[in-house]
């Protein structure tokens, strides 16, 4: 069996990458080992994570209807009702993606693919090895939570993305080990149902990939509602028993804390998957584990592409995975194709307040050489955040103050991972800060607290 592409792994970049191939025009294969499509994202992650939120949002809401004049009676959670909802969610868009790959006359072959080099192919289901050819092979396998040293995830008690999205019923008590994007967002979920939550993150600060403004405003909000952060705190004998969990925690100031919870989260990263997929009867240079590929997704074996959380050099998300399954696609069937630019790309936190963000933060900026001028501008002053009623959080403009240029836009409020948009098509368009301080915002909206940062800039905000 030949095909002119093949695609190993069916997550966001390795099915998006099927249906653009597809409409090329390419004869077109895509690898699962997963009994269904859809990969990471749809089953375990970002999509059941977001559909938790939401109705984490809902609740939010119910047990605080006053604020909105609405009286509301002994609200209750049905908390097998909201997992019941998320796996329905799933459900309908794996469906969805099966339907989009007979549309685009993509064959679907089930099984574990491994590379065999040469252009080759070993798919591997249930013990019955079959082998496929083709010209051009893209890895696209993902990756999976890494766990601490000596330790297995045992529902419900020590959990990693995969089984936290699956307990029988919300934990009295929840540690989460890890403050990235995964951590902060399972910690708002968790707090808004009832939990006791507790983070532990061993570097100076939350969310660190942010600008520091923003990770100082995320742990005010959320030790402002209850959640308890603990930066520079290092967690250690981890004990699992029949009904809790014991650890014990270094903290920043030296104290050690012996902790005792209903179920704790490890949240401390991903690893790729690529240790059983046949990189070693190729050519493909790995670093870490990670697949170095050029600003075309290919790798150092001639026509074998990666795409993904697999890729060294490029954040683990869905969005990148997919922008770069379009990059390699369009490069095997010859189109004119722009390499992903890293400081283009938005990171989008779905926390309470959530955050947005594209470019370089005001620290790395500075660290380049640039001659920076920030503009910042509250949520504190928009009118539909009172309308809402969401005050907390902030827009910041990093911005060159030689050029305008547009350097970096970060984003913490509500629902600022939707608001980061304007943001990333005017960096994309090479827009000017002058440019977005002419664009007119509708008003009242969210987003005029962008076009209002941006006049800040230059002084000229006029709500604050």
């Amino acid at each position: 069996m030949s095909y002119d592409v093949v695609i190993i792994g069916s997550g966001p970049g390795g099915y998006s990458a099927a249906v653009r191939a597809g409409q090329y025009g390419l004869k077109t294969a895509i690898i699962e080992k997963a009994p269904k499509l859809g990969g990471t994202c749809l089953h375990v992650g970002c999509v059941p994570t977001k559909a938790l939120l939401h109705t984490a949002s809902v609740w939010d809401y119910f047990m605080h209807p006053d604020e909105e004049g609405i009286s509301c009676q002994t609200p209750v959670l049905h908390f097998p009702n909201v997992i019941d909802r998320k796996n329905k969610i799933i459900s309908k868009h794996a469906k969805g993606i099966e339907f989009l790959m007979k549309k685009n006359k993509v064959d679907t072959i089930a099984g574990y693919g491994r590379l065999l080099g040469g252009g080759k192919v070993e798919v591997d289901h249930n013990g019955q090895k079959t082998i496929i050819e083709a010209k051009n092979i893209v890895v696209a396998t993902g990756s999976e939570a890494r766990m601490l040293p000596g330790l297995q995830a045992q529902s419900p008690r020590l959990l990693t993305n995969i089984e936290i999205l699956e307990l029988p019923s919300v934990p009295k008590s929840l540690a989460i080990i890890g403050a990235g994007a995964v951590g902060v967002e399972f910690a708002s979920i968790f707090h808004s149902f009832g939990s006791q939550v507790t983070i532990f993150e061993m570097l100076p600060r939350v969310v660190a990939v942010e600008d520091e403004e923003v990770s100082k405003e995320l742990e005010r909000c959320y030790k402002k509602t209850g959640i308890r952060i603990e930066t520079g705190a290092k967690v250690e004998n981890i004990q699992v028993g029949a009904n809790s969990v014991k650890f014990s925690a270094t903290l920043a100031n030296g104290t050690v804390e012996q902790v005792e919870v209903e179920s704790l989260l490890i949240a401390v990263g991903r690893k790729p998957n690529t240790d059983n997929i046949g990189l070693e009867n190729t050519k493909i240079e790995s670093d870490r584990g990670f697949i170095k590929v050029n600003g075309f997704q290919q790798t150092t074996e001639p026509g074998v592409y990666a795409i993904g959380d697999v890729v060294a050099g490029t954040p683990q998300l869905a969005h990148v995975a997919t922008a770069e399954g379009m990059v390699a696609i369009g490069h095997i069937a010859k189109k004119q194709v722009i390499p992903i630019r890293k400081n283009r790309i938005p990171g989008a936190t779905y926390s309470n307040p959530g955050i947005g963000s594209v470019g370089l933060t005001e620290a790395q900026a500075k660290a380049q050489g640039y001659k920076v001028k920030v503009g910042k501008f509250p949520f504190a002053a928009n009118s539909k955040a009172s309308i809402v009623g969401h005050h907390e959080g902030f827009v910041k403009v990093v911005a060159d103050e030689t050029f305008g240029e547009i350097l970096g836009v970060h984003i913490i409020g509500h629902h600022g991972y939707e608001l980061i948009a304007e943001a990333v098509v005017a960096m994309e368009a090479e827009a000017t800060v002058e440019t977005l301080m002419n664009t007119i915002h509708a008003h009242p909206t969210q987003y005029e607290a962008v076009g209002e940062a941006f006049q800040a800039v230059y002084g000229l905000a006029i709500n604050a």
